[in-house]
């Protein structure tokens, strides 16, 4: 009698003492999280845009509840290796079950939850991303191209046209060739998508959003830069032989730069806007080179 009761305590410090280990080494480990693991390792931060902060916290959310999946799977998967096990002094076959329901309805009812709260979550926020705004600061055109880009900034009536980036003897890029799009500080921009030949993606890493440039159609994207920089773009479609060219600068800079920008662009003589009749891709709905449409 004396041994089985002394036992109890004993396996009860146990467990115990495993969930201080297992507390201990979940506090240190978030404790060594730098800011970029705590929002997921995403090239950005909050406050880029006014879209970064919202699409940081469903990512980290999202990967955070995943985790925590994860663990429970794996810690029972675990157990149920241990506790099951074949012993030394079993004998026969295990006792056979053929179904278990409240198990079933578990592992269908739970991931069902899930599936649906990141759907409704997603669609939440892809929504407000997605909203038009019928009254934007500033608008401007971007046409895809291989390999490289051209911008109209339509509010201003000027353009620029780029050219793919320039490799050195050592294959590196030269920063200077890349195309420039300027947008100000603070402006709601409305930036229209477009392609001249084949699929592209419109992507600037910084802003945590890209968006796609189909031939024959246009797609609208509305931001508002807040915060000033420089930050990468690149188009994340392959497109053909040199995809990985097809890079560009984004300088988000204040209304006076911006305002300086659009007159030096003026000054060179490059007004207007450089519209559709560029395109090498002409067979399309619409068009004079498609006898179809």
């Amino acid at each position: 009698m004396n041994s089985s009761v002394e036992r109890v305590p004993l396996q009860k410090n146990r467990y115990r003492l495993l969930a201080v280990v297992i507390g201990a080494v979940a506090a240190l480990t978030l404790s060594g999280c730098t800011s970029q693991e705590l929002r997921g390792f995403l090239p950005s931060e909050p406050g880029v845009t006014n879209h970064t902060e919202r699409i940081i916290s469903l990512w980290a959310t999202s990967w955070i509840v995943l985790l925590i999946v994860g663990a429970i799977t794996w810690g029972l998967i675990i157990w149920a290796l241990i506790a099951y096990r074949r012993r030394a002094t079993d004998t026969g076959i295990p006792p056979q079950l053929r179904y278990n329901n409240p198990i079933e309805i578990f592992f269908t009812v739970v991931p069902l939850v899930l599936v649906i709260g990141f759907f409704a979550f997603t669609a939440r926020d892809q929504a407000l991303i997605e909203q038009v705004n019928p009254n934007p600061d500033v608008k401007i055109e971007v046409f895809g191209k291989r390999w490289a880009w051209d911008f109209n900034y339509l509010s201003e009536d000027v353009h620029f046209s780029g050219v793919q980036a320039q490799e050195d003897a050592e294959n590196l890029i030269d920063i200077n060739s890349l195309p420039i799009l300027y947008l100000p500080v603070g402006k709601t921009v409305e930036i229209e998508l477009n392609s001249r030949d084949v699929n592209h993606s419109f992507w600037i890493l910084d802003f945590l959003y890209k968006k796609d440039m189909i031939p024959g159609k246009t797609n609208h994207w509305y931001v508002t830069p807040e915060k000033e920089g420089t930050f990468r773009g690149k188009c994340a479609e392959l497109c053909g032989e040199y995809h990985s060219l097809m890079l560009f600068t984004v300088k988000v800079v204040s209304e006076a730069e911006y305002n300086t920008q659009m007159q030096a662009l003026r000054d060179q003589g490059l007004t207007g806007r450089l519209g559709a009749e560029y395109n090498a891709n002409n067979v399309l709905p619409g068009t004079d080179g498609n006898t179809e449409g």
